[in-house]
């Protein structure tokens, strides 16, 4: 996470998907849902929009859902030596030939990204007009965009937390959750880069902040705090690959 020298131009982005599904690949085979995107799954967001690869830049992400649940799915696995071909979406039955498993996903997910700098307003640009369908995890998982705008970020001591992302030591908030995500996976993905994450499932209020800016935005041409009473003065960590 790059250090809070100074105010940077940053643009803020706000995106809503009905349905989502984020599965935890710490736990292989159980059912298990991250209860936010992880940065990677972000990452790629911001990929599809732009049309390039990878998207590396530092950004800052605040999310959280209105509700949730399990779902019943079944799996068609293709064997990897080509002997079971899928015909029509399934394969041949027999053993490995269909799994039924539960997967946890998410409703009326919530997601706002703060896109600093140059790289940022290149990507902010993109997301007026993406380059590819925007998805939230799973391909079927499509997102809608919302408003884009131009926000200022200033280095803070305190802030409101809400629902932000934090690396470890960012706030001292007793019912933060630890969660270790992915913080970018490479694009023949074969290697993941692990991070721990701090998450308030609670959006926590104006607490102590290391390592944070604050949003605050032109109003009647002076610097306010943003007046939308979730975000009031919200905290941004940039958060890197």
């Amino acid at each position: 996470m790059p250090a809070n020298s100074g105010t940077l131009v940053t643009w803020r982005a706000e995106f809503f998907a009905q349905v989502a599904s984020f599965r935890d690949p710490l736990f292989p085979g159980l059912t298990r849902g991250l209860p936010l995107p992880p940065p990677s799954t972000v990452r790629g967001l911001l990929a599809a929009a732009t049309g390039e690869t990878a998207e590396p830049l530092p950004f800052g992400m605040a999310a959280w859902a209105q509700g949730s649940g399990v779902d019943t799915e079944k799996y068609h696995p293709i064997a990897a030596d080509g002997s079971n071909p899928a015909v029509a979406g399934r394969v041949r039955a027999g053993k490995g030939g269909m799994t039924v498993r539960d997967r946890a996903f998410l409703t009326g997910v919530h997601l706002v990204v703060w896109l600093p700098g140059q790289d940022g307003e290149r990507v902010a640009a993109a997301l007026r007009r993406p380059r590819w369908p925007l998805r939230l995890g799973r391909s079927q998982d499509l997102v809608h965009p919302g408003p884009v705008r131009q926000v200022t970020l200033v280095p803070a001591t305190e802030a409101n937390v809400g629902h932000a992302l934090a690396p470890l030591g960012g706030h001292d908030i007793g019912w933060a959750h630890v969660h270790r995500m992915a913080a970018s996976v490479s694009a023949d993905r074969l290697a993941t880069t692990w991070a721990d994450y701090l998450w308030c499932d609670v959006p926590a209020g104006r607490t102590p902040v290391s390592g944070a800016y604050r949003e605050v935005r032109e109003h009647d041409g002076r610097a306010s705090d943003v007046q939308v009473p979730e975000d009031e003065g919200q905290a941004v960590w940039l958060l890197t690959p």
